[in-house]
């Protein structure tokens, strides 16, 4: 195990009508606030009318920029930061999934910040300080609620970047499970994978005597297994919503990291897509994981056994090990297929014609390499691409 430090600060208001607390925590954190969000699904089913009246009733005082899409946009990043200049906002309440919240924490640093943001976004200068952030948390996929992580396209060259720094943690995060009973079943499933591929991220390492984040990571990833189906059949099905709203959050507050090195090369790679084509992001990692897991399996076939034994009960019954690997990724792809998302690039309409484009932007030409369980270089990128057709 890893030397490590573990820091989440993030407070968690979980449950039912948590949303109305809403103004009482926001107004700790100032009188005046961006509210932030995406497109007309908060106002059509009544969240909307429940947020402001709360902030009108606690005496904050709020400007709104909706608008946020999915892969968020570098462009409504900088009207955020305008707006909050212009009329000195003391914070900013993120309501929706990652990708507002996302959108959130890049206004944030951007705000103080005398220079272009993307700079900070692409990692060129470290920020240094951030408007505060709360969240209401309505889909349950980036983790972003209580992570120190925040992903932008830009789309001048169509990049999307992540930035990972503590003071990006949202003071709060507002989570009640009823928020995702109208969420549509592909984007529940979309949100399924987006979660366990942070977890998978963790879990395939190379350190050794990870025993117990090994099982924390394995017990997170059984559950959503059993409870996609769930919720996928019953969408207000609220014990099953609760768990998947939590274990997204858990799968990326950085608990799984303690004492790992995790991989992420994964994540790189369908960044790419989702930059490019636009794809859900977890629609993408569905198609990329295993993929990725089909050519890096070799370098720790006994990890690989460990995740089909223990996370899909696949019997040892092989006398080759590798079979037993490989039924574990099969289990994988079954999983997804059976929730309704792809699993190849075709299936997203993604062509065979830029993957070279996407290989030299995800490597930077060859000068960087991506992941740690197996470092890829270009070659590997494109080989990963092409076995995801």
């Amino acid at each position: 195990m890893e030397n490590f430090e573990f820091l989440s600060p993030t407070k968690i208001i979980f449950g039912k009508e948590s949303e109305l607390q809403v103004g009482t925590e926001t107004k700790k954190l100032g009188r005046k606030v961006l509210l932030h969000y995406g497109g007309g699904s908060i106002k059509k089913f009544g969240l909307y009318e429940k947020v402001v009246k709360s902030l009108q009733e606690a005496g904050v005082d709020f400007i709104e920029l909706g608008g946020v899409q999915p892969n968020p946009r570098l462009s409504l990043v900088h009207e955020g930061i305008k707006i909050c200049r212009e009329h000195k906002v003391d914070a900013i309440l993120a309501v929706g999934g990652g990708s507002v919240i996302d959108s959130a924490k890049a206004i944030g640093i951007g705000v103080p910040y005398e220079g272009e943001v993307w700079d900070l976004i692409a990692g060129e200068i470290v920020p240094e300080t951030t408007l505060p952030i709360g969240v209401i948390l309505t889909i349950p996929a980036a983790g972003s609620e209580a992570s120190k992580s925040l992903v932008i396209t830009n789309e001048d060259g169509w990049y999307k970047l992540g930035l990972n720094v503590e003071l990006l943690r949202p003071v709060f995060a507002i989570m009640n499970p009823e928020l995702t009973f109208t969420l549509p079943p592909y984007q529940t499933a979309c949100g399924v994978a987006d979660i366990m591929a942070h977890i998978m991220e963790r879990y395939f390492t190379n350190v050794k005597h990870v025993d117990l984040t090994d099982r924390l990571c394995e017990a997170v990833l059984k559950t959503l297994i059993t409870k996609a189906p769930i919720v996928l059949e019953e969408p207000n099905n609220y014990e099953a919503r609760a768990d998947i709203m939590w274990a997204s959050t858990i799968a990326h507050n950085d608990l799984l990291s303690t004492g790992r090195i995790g991989d992420w090369g994964s994540h790189a790679i369908e960044h790419e897509l989702s930059a490019i084509y636009d794809v859900p992001h977890g629609a993408g990692l569905s198609v990329v994981f295993p993929a990725w897991m089909k050519y890096v399996y070799h370098h720790n076939i006994d990890r690989f056994v460990q995740f089909a034994t223990r996370v899909w009960n696949t019997e040892l019954a092989f006398e080759d090990p590798e079979r037993t690997a490989l039924e574990g990724i099969n289990c994988l792809t079954n999983f997804f297929t059976q929730i309704g998302l792809p699993t190849t690039l075709k299936e997203l309409n993604i062509p065979a014609d830029r993957l070279e484009e996407m290989a030299d932007k995800a490597s930077n030409s060859d000068t960087k390499t991506l992941g740690n369980f197996v470092k890829l270089k270009r070659k590997d990128i494109l080989e990963i691409y092409k076995l995801a057709l």
